[in-house]
């Protein structure tokens, strides 16, 4: 099925050039239909939001929108079009059955530049993003299709998800894209679910709280691991076992850095379905798969976890290795891996206190680029903010132009060395690219502020 609608800026004025009123209104929202690709689900009408504002086109562009192979799609182009064209993948969005589009967050400065830009529902939720990859890229060919238009050079950018869409798109379409902006992006793929796996199994060895990881999990299994953590959570409140680790998970999470109490301060404190939020994304709540997988994504049998940066292992860590829940891989397809090889120009941006795709997506994926020999097609920026996908309006602008720069004139941008240890944990680090100041760094100010 195909719904295609244009609207075009200057139609706003057509009144005054024929006597009629200009009293043109959207159309009301209609409701979802069903998905003609995918059993069960529904598809949002492209022309609204979630919240029933109706989608019209900026001043200056015309849009096009419509439902295409189970997926709503927009489309905005500029008058004055630079022959360039960005497409946005959008992040996760839960497990519902409804799917609908949304603007990409620089919406306006993409059009005040010139460049056109393509969004996509994808047609299924969930950690698809193997759907994900195939929806933003068929984005090319249906901006050819609805407009007429054959853009010059294509960027790619997304946000958390959609960062790995992002990552898996510009290996698997290497001559498709010319440059990737990622945000917040889950650029370490399955690495994203080891992290959640850490963050709980060193927490109940710590509190000496006995855990599960159960492939099938029965239906009183969630109750007894809301019991579990309750126990997790009084035996590490405010103690040495917590100190130690809040110690663990800012290493899992990409090292000793500035403000990672403000972060572990304010991830512990949001729940969601009625837990912690770490505790929350437990892989073996769902038998270790993102819902995409046959079995389990996670492993930890190699993991060696510190408390500590010394060279040596304490004996505080070697006792906690020794008494952590090991698990064991069994899913090895389901999720699309980054192989960390990319063809074009990358620039990442990422929040240094996030700890729900955290700042260490960015370096697994900047030692992958370094062994395949692509380091410099690879800029990392790191942001001091605690939030995910927290940026600033600013940060992104900077980055999207800086990107552009680079692709269209060879001119590499710098960026945060994000290897090194030392630089991490320097009290300026996240200074450079961060624009303002948020509550949680008030306290850190940086050098010359």
């Amino acid at each position: 099925m195909i719904i295609r609608r244009a609207v075009v800026v200057a139609a706003l004025f057509a009144g005054i050039l024929t006597g009629a009123p200009a009293t043109a209104a959207p159309d009301p929202c209609t409701a979802p239909v069903p998905s003609d690709t995918k059993p069960g689900y529904l598809v949002a009408d492209p022309d609204c939001g979630p919240d029933g504002a109706p989608f019209t086109a900026l001043p200056g562009a015309r849009t096009h929108t419509g439902i295409r192979d189970g997926a709503a799609y927009r489309i905005e182009v500029p008058s004055r079009w630079n022959g360039r064209l960005v497409v946005y993948a959008h992040g996760y969005r839960g497990t519902g059955t409804t799917v609908y589009v949304s603007d990409p967050e620089l919406r306006q400065h993409y059009v005040d530049r010139g460049f056109a830009w393509a969004a996509s529902s994808y047609a299924t939720n969930g950690y698809d993003v193997a759907q994900g990859v195939s929806d933003t890229y068929a984005l090319v060919g249906l901006f050819r299709e609805v407009t007429g238009k054959r853009p010059a050079k294509v960027y790619i950018t997304g946000a958390s998800m959609g960062g790995h869409v992002t990552g898996v798109a510009i290996e698997r379409y290497p001559r498709t894209f010319a440059g990737a902006m990622p945000m917040c992006g889950v650029l370490g793929d399955v690495e994203l679910f080891d992290y959640f796996l850490d963050a709980n199994v060193t927490a109940a060895a710590l509190a000496g709280v006995p855990i599960e990881f159960p492939l099938r999990p029965d239906a009183g299994y969630p109750a007894r691991f809301a019991e579990q953590v309750g126990r997790i959570r009084t035996a590490l409140t405010g103690t040495a076992a917590g100190a130690t680790w809040s110690d663990v998970v800012e290493r899992r999470s990409g090292g000793e850095r500035p403000g990672f109490p403000a972060a572990f301060a304010y991830w512990n404190a949001a729940t969601q379905g009625g837990l912690p939020f770490l505790f929350s994304l437990y892989p073996g709540l769902s038998g270790g798969t993102a819902g995409m997988a046959e079995g389990n994504l996670t492993d930890n049998r190699r993991t060696r976890y510190r408390s500590t940066d010394g060279w040596r292992l304490t004996p505080e860590e070697k006792r906690l290795n020794a008494e952590v829940l090991r698990v064991g891989r069994t899913a090895t397809t389901g999720v699309p891996r980054i192989a960390g090889r990319p063809s074009i120009p990358v620039l990442s941006l990422h929040g240094i206190g996030d700890l729900f795709v955290p700042f260490s997506m960015e370096q697994e994926y900047a030692r992958e680029a370094a062994a395949n020999g692509r380091s410099r097609l690879f800029v990392s920026r790191a942001v001091r903010d605690v939030t995910h996908c927290g940026f600033s309006q600013a940060e992104l602008r900077r980055g999207f132009d800086d990107l552009v720069t680079w692709v269209e004139r060879g001119h590499r941008p710098t960026g945060d060395a994000i290897l090194d240890r030392r630089t991490v944990a320097a009290a300026s680090f996240g200074c450079r690219f961060t624009e303002g100041v948020r509550a949680a760094y008030a306290n850190l100010p940086c050098p010359g502020a």
